[in-house]
């Protein structure tokens, strides 16, 4: 697969991947960061890719990675209601959405921070609901290499988070 092979792909398949997202999440923004972002995926895995089926994998990435995005945004409106129900206040105070704000924009910060195989576990555990033997599965490696890659995440997590993971 090489960067003509992409643009054609690009060209032809782009737009039915932004709405194929788009239906799913009724964020046209979103959807269009999305489809990108699958390109990208695409892109450093393209030589895995066998050409017959680009098609089912750029739609596949760009599914997983709208379920992804659900499943975040899942786990921050629980986060709000449960700091709402916690301290009483409403989602109009000002100070709780910057602090959330804050901390989203930290905890983006600190999963990035990730390196890419135990990110790649730990999204694959806590994001997409896979068990270790699961994961091991996909990835084709061991389950202790898996328990080791989440350990790592959590530790990074836990030290620049300040939390109980």
């Amino acid at each position: 697969m090489n960067e003509q092979d992409l643009k054609i792909l690009f060209d032809q398949y782009f737009e039915s991947i932004k709405n194929f997202i788009y239906y799913k999440l009724g964020d046209i923004d979103a959807a269009e960061d999305i489809a990108q972002e699958a390109y990208i995926k695409f892109w450093e895995a393209r030589e895995k890719v066998i050409k017959d089926t680009a098609k089912t994998y750029l739609y596949t990435i760009a599914n997983n990675l709208a379920m992804n995005y659900i499943k975040h945004n899942k786990v921050v409106l629980q986060f709000e209601q449960k700091q709402n129900k916690k301290d009483g206040e409403t989602e109009t105070n000002p100070e709780f959405k910057m602090e959330l704000n804050e901390f989203q924009h930290t905890l983006e910060k600190t999963i990035n921070q990730i390196p890419e195989k135990s990110k790649e576990v730990f999204l694959m555990n806590r994001m997409e609901g896979l068990t270790y033997a699961e994961i091991s599965d996909r990835l084709d490696v061991s389950v202790k290499a898996i328990e080791k890659r989440m350990s790592k995440a959590l530790s990074i997590l836990r030290n620049n988070l300040k939390i109980n993971i």
